[in-house]
């Protein structure tokens, strides 16, 4: 994953930015145009389109828009429009982008709303309509109208009006005067005058004030008209006239009288036209429902004025009769029934009566009566009316009867008797014949669907229909039965705890079907399989509810139950288990640390390392080794990297710190070790690949800091001390009994070189020859002080046992079972020459400058004192597994070859 993924990063090009907005833009105004940059490795560009997350203050009047690629800009909604005087003047908006490799950027656009120089507006209702102004004629000049309006900007306002020859003036307030006494014989009846506000930059606006000239009277109009009874059917249209009201006012008798008529007490059935005087029907009018129910009369008190809001008026009572009319069906509640008869159900038996259950709610006798009729529907043929008067629904007799010679009473009992004797067969039939749910010829049916209409007897004969459903109940006869006796499903091992394995089906003759109800009852052997299957108790679907392991169990067998809630049956199911490669392999150890010298040769198989894997489920010959990290510039191998069990570390390649190529001391070497294939070839579900893990921590110990100096003749031995803890009492006991062997094996040598052996026969004489003497080995002794912490612990290939070592300077001692990893101390004795050939020997640190002075010693044996540990002496970890050889001197300055593993 690339390192910047889920960093901010410069994205959005051109932001952060502020940018100005005029008031009142519309919907869709470009604001500010910005950019997305994404980098090449976002090669399906951007993840989350540029998105205003907040705002402040929050607002939802802008939006983002795409330009085409990477170029959007930002656009008003509209919603809200900006208003400078109203809205805040600036808004932060936070804009967020993320590109597809999880780079996000988040930044600031500023938006300032500019003012812009808006219309004056008028308020009040000259700004939603047209104002008509009546003025009395003989009024003397007045205020006759306020004008109110007001500038967004609150600037000053001015006011006119047009035409100026009008006889209206306008105030610097807006108050609108007339400027002369009106004459409605001589002057005009209306006046249309244009009212204009202005602000101080010229933009203005204009609305229309209509002026009346209302004509004085005195004189009170009067009717016309003689009638005041009129007479109407209910349920007439809206819009029906009823009665056509006339008045006249004296002082319009030379023109056509202006009159306002209203209806004075509240109804909501009738209205007048004001202007005409025409009554008519406006609502509703049934005479069925309250209060016309009761009262079929209504009276209206119709008024006359010649003036529409003072003046003189007349007041007349009109009174209105409603006649019923047959407009209401018969009603039935409810509208359907639902009923249940069994198969044997006795012919006449009573279902149903309708008549309890329908009305007609027209109140004239007349009106109100009905019948039923028209039994049909799938069925009907075995049901039928008593009578169209009653309405009760009966279990029609006549088919039964037909079955038993002639329909007689005494046929009938005797039919029934033997209906009783043949009714637990599986062959029987209904009483009725045709309402068996298992007769063949009308199997599945089990409910019958009837219609009957109720109908008025009175034209017109509206109608309704009812619904009857008869259920008919059937008899649980028969036991479920299994399609199959057994069921066998195989199934993978690493199938998913909760998936379907299977399903098992049984079927129930009666019908309708009964509800099957399924569920594991028993099982072989004493397990309960309950924990480890569940079966779906309505559809038979079976489950897993535990893991299946084909290792531990190839095959489970177990019953299951269909069961009817009355009958039941069972079947055996066998879950045959397929063996799947689920195991991974498993190596020993798996995990160990070493340590080399940088000098190893190549090919070797380093410190004798070796793993050892196994795996439940797979062929050794299957496994395939190979190192998946850690491993830089190649130079570890296994060996053989495929088809074994075992496989040694090998060392592949020589290390060149000199050059720079390595500069890693300690490596940390992920192992992969993986199978592909199954123990068994039978069965396989899958092909798939398991992995075993192995981490190996190995030490490149470098060569040592300082020079030995080897002379002709002698071998130099480096001896290097640790300081101890008083719990590493072996030490220095160590220490002591070598020293003795050392001691002991010197005064050995010195006797046997004088006291050569005795030979036998004839002796020679005794010839004083000059004695050759053997060049001298000087040893020389090195010790150096290190503070040994134990800080690591790993398990030896070849014994096994736990051992603790210094990752600092690779001393390692065996680990006490009871002693928890703590700093010690321990010494090492090491050979010059062993340390150069560094196979699983660990090389001790150069010594310092306060180091203690050299001494040397006339040695020969020192070596192989220092390689062989004396009796009672427990082996470094490393020594174990290995066999020391006698190293023989080749060279003439007295080298030391390297061990023989």
């Amino acid at each position: 994953m690339p390192p910047f993924i889920g960093r901010r990063t410069q994205l959005l090009k051109g932001l952060p930015a502020t940018s100005t907005v005029e008031e009142n833009s519309a919907a869709g105004v470009s604001v500010y145009d910005f950019n997305v940059t994404v980098s090449s490795l976002a090669a399906e560009g951007v993840a989350i389109l540029p998105t205003i997350v907040n705002s402040n203050p929050l607002t939802e009047a802008f939006d983002i828009e795409s330009k085409g690629g990477l170029e959007f800009r930002v656009i008003t909604t509209g919603n809200p429009v900006l208003d400078y005087e109203t809205m805040p003047k600036s808004f932060d908006l936070q804009i967020f982008v993320e590109d597809a490799t999880g780079r996000t950027d988040l930044n600031i656009l500023t938006i300032h709303v500019t003012d812009k120089n808006e219309h004056p507006v008028f308020r009040g209702n000259l700004a939603i309509q047209t104002v008509t102004i009546y003025v009395l004629e003989g009024t003397p000049p007045e205020r006759i109208y306020q004008v109110d309006a007001a500038d967004p900007e609150n600037e000053k306002l001015q006011y006119s009006l047009l035409p100026a020859t009008l006889p209206f003036s306008i105030r610097k307030s807006g108050d609108i005067f007339s400027t002369k006494e009106f004459d409605y014989e001589k002057d005009p009846h209306c006046y249309f005058l244009n009212v204009t506000v202005t602000d101080p930059e010229g933009l203005n606006s204009t609305k229309t004030v209509n002026i009346n000239i209302i004509n004085i009277n005195d004189e009170r109009p009067y009717f016309t008209i003689k009638q005041r009874i009129y007479r109407i059917p209910e349920e007439q249209s809206p819009g029906t006239i009823v009665a056509n009201v006339t008045a006249k006012d004296p002082d319009d008798e030379d023109s056509p009288s202006r009159l306002f008529y209203s209806i004075q007490s509240s109804d909501r059935h009738f209205s007048i036209n004001p202007a005409t005087g025409v009554l008519q029907v406006t609502g509703r009018v049934d005479r069925d429902a309250l209060p016309l129910r009761l009262h079929p009369n209504i009276s209206l008190i119709v008024r006359v004025e010649d003036g529409p809001s003072s003046g003189h008026a007349s007041e007349m009572e009109i009174t209105i009769i409603i006649d019923d009319v047959n407009d209401n069906p018969p009603e039935c509640n409810p509208s359907a029934f639902r009923k249940e008869a069994n198969e044997n159900t006795t012919p006449g038996t009573f279902l149903v009566d309708l008549r309890n259950y329908c009305k007609d709610i027209d109140v004239d006798p007349s009106n109100n009566q009905f019948s039923f009729t028209g039994l049909s529907g799938f069925g009907s043929n075995n049901f039928a009316l008593e009578s169209t008067v009653s309405g009760r629904l009966v279990v029609k007799p006549h088919q039964f009867l037909d079955m038993c010679n002639g329909g007689s009473f005494f046929a009938l009992k005797r039919t029934m008797g033997n209906y009783r004797k043949r009714e637990t067969t599986k062959n029987r039939h209904s009483i009725n014949g045709t309402i068996d749910l298992e007769n063949p010829a009308n199997q599945g049916v089990e409910v019958y669907t009837l219609t009957v209409r109720v109908q008025d007897i009175a034209h017109p004969t509206y109608s309704n229909i009812i619904y009857i459903y008869i259920r008919i109940k059937p008899v649980n006869e028969f036991f479920p039965v299994f399609l199959n006796l057994s069921y066998v499903f195989s199934v993978s091992e690493i199938t998913k705890v909760g998936s379907s394995i299977g399903r098992v089906h049984a079927t129930d003759k009666d019908w309708p079907p009964s509800v099957i109800t399924y569920s594991i009852v028993a099982a072989t052997g004493t397990r309960d399989y309950t924990n480890i299957f569940w079966i779906s108790p309505t559809k038979g679907d079976v489950r897993i509810l535990a893991r299946l392991d084909y290792e531990t169990t190839q095959k489970h067998i177990f019953i299951v139950q269909a069961s009817d809630q009355e009958n039941s049956a069972t079947a055996s199911v066998t879950v045959n288990v397929l063996e799947v490669n689920d195991e991974e392999p498993v190596c020993s150890p798996n995990f160990f640390s070493l340590q080399i010298p940088v000098d190893l040769a190549v090919g070797t198989n380093i410190n004798g390392f070796r793993i050892e894997c196994q795996d439940r489920d797979s062929d050794p010959r299957s496994f395939r080794y190979f190192i998946n990290k850690g491993n830089e510039n190649r130079h570890f191998i296994f060996s053989p990297s495929a088809g074994s069990n075992t496989s040694h570390l090998i060392l592949a390649s020589r290390f060149d710190y000199e050059s720079g190529l390595d500069t890693n001391w300690i490596y940390s070497l992920n192992v992969h070790i993986t199978d592909d294939n199954l123990v068994s070839a039978r069965d396989k579900t899958t092909h798939l690949i398991k992995t075993g893990t192995v981490t190996l921590s190995i030490r490149v110990i470098p060569n040592p800091t300082t020079a030995t100096t080897t002379t002709p003749g002698f071998t130099v031995v480096t001896k290097r001390e640790n300081l101890y803890s008083p719990s590493a009492w072996y030490v220095p006991f160590v220490i002591t009994l070598g020293a003795l062997l050392l001691l002991g094996l010197l005064g050995w040598l010195g006797l046997r070189s004088r006291c050569p052996p005795a030979r036998k026969g004839r002796r020679s004489p005794r010839i004083n020859a000059p004695e050759k003497k053997k060049p001298k080995k000087d040893v020389v002794v090195t010790m150096t002080k290190l503070n040994t912490i134990f800080d690591g612990e790993a398990r030896d290939p070849v014994t096994g046992r736990m051992y603790e070592f210094s990752t600092r300077s690779g001393a390692r001692r065996w680990k006490k079972s009871n002693e928890p990893l703590q700093p010690v101390l321990a010494m090492q004795v090491t050979s010059n020459a062993t340390e150069k050939s560094g196979q699983g020997v660990d090389t001790a640190e150069a010594p310092s400058e306060k180091e203690p002075s050299e001494k040397r010693k006339e040695l020969t044996a020192a070596t192989k004192a220092a390689a062989k540990p004396s009796a009672g002496q427990s082996e470094t970890p490393g020594q174990s597994g290995l066999r020391l050889q006698k190293k023989k001197q080749e060279s003439e300055d007295g080298e030391l070859s390297s061990p023989v593993p």
